[in-house]
């Protein structure tokens, strides 16, 4: 099992940035991937960004050049750091983790980009 904590969410002004952070315990022995998806009010949860094991990154287009995924050396925390918000980014943020063949998810945490 792994447990996930997201923080960093909040309300920010278009153009602005906000930096989320997830943090896995339990058995992160066997992580291979972590991420981020989100969901907008009325639509299907989309893929965001993934960062591997091995450093190896993914984005989805809408966000390539404005977020930057990163983790931490002990590969048990992962961040998304989101530039240049547009209030179409509005959704709740969910952390991702794949570990020895299941998914696990947080408990999102909502990204407002608003004037």
């Amino acid at each position: 099992q792994v447990q996930l904590v997201e923080s960093g969410g909040g309300l920010v002004q278009p153009g602005g940035s906000l930096r989320l952070s997830c943090a896995a315990s339990g058995n992160i022995f066997n992580i291979y991937v972590m991420g981020w998806y989100r969901q907008a009010p009325g639509k299907q949860r989309e893929f965001v960004a993934t960062i591997s094991s091995g450093a190896a990154t993914n984005y989805a287009d809408f966000v390539k050049g404005r977020f930057t995924i990163s983790r931490d050396n002990t590969q048990s925390t992962v961040y998304l750091q989101m530039n240049s918000l547009k209030p179409e980014d509005t959704a709740v943020y969910y952390c991702y983790v794949g570990s020895a063949g299941y998914a696990y998810w947080g408990q999102g945490t909502q990204v407002t980009v608003s004037s």
